[in-house]
This record gives C-alpha cells, structure tokens and sequence, in this order.
C-alpha cells in the first residue's frame, strides 16, 4: 500500500494530518504502509498534478475521499467531520477511508 500526504507548506494543517494519517495507518494495521510526503510548491506544480487542496491523502494514487474536485491551485481543503467542517479529518474518518480501500 502507497500512501501519499499531498500539502504545501504555508497549509497550517498538514503536520496534523500527518499525526492522524499515521495513527490511522495504526489501527487498520497497516504499520508497513510507505508514507510519503509530497510538497506541492507552486501553482503550475499544483494544476499539474491535480492538486486536491492541503492536506489531500491517497492510496496507491486514488484520492482517500473521492469527493474532492482537483482545485489545481496552493489551496487548503476542507473536510466534512461528525463535529463540522474541518481542515483536517478525524482519525475515525481515516480509519474508514482506509479500511474501505483495502483489496
């Protein structure tokens, strides 16, 4: 399993969902899972690669919450949690996205 935390670095939330996506990882027992970091840098970069918004999270290179449309710019996204919205999902929302890609 490939996971990929997609951000940019003025996202005040990517480090956070770097501590929840790990956690979350834990739990579903995926402890082997290669995490890799990707620093979107620029606005070409972000249209480019169908940047989803930081912090954005994919598995083997499909997006973990399929609702988000590519926004293709040094955006922040917004995920819809049992609390509201949020820039970060819970670690139960991971848990299930995860548990929902497994083969």
């Amino acid at each position: 399993m490939q996971v990929t935390l997609w951000y940019f670095a003025d996202c005040p939330n990517w480090r956070v969902a770097d501590d929840r996506l790990r956690q979350a990882l834990n739990e579903t027992g995926n402890t082997d899972a290669e995490v890799r970091l990707m620093a979107v840098e620029t606005e070409e970069e972000a249209s480019a690669v169908g940047f989803a918004g930081s912090p954005s999270f994919t598995v083997d290179g499909v997006d973990l919450f399929d609702g988000a449309r590519p926004a293709g710019t040094l955006a922040c996204r917004i995920y819809h949690t049992p609390t509201g919205l949020a820039g970060v999902p819970e670690v139960a929302d991971l848990v299930a996205a995860l548990a929902a890609r497994r083969p």
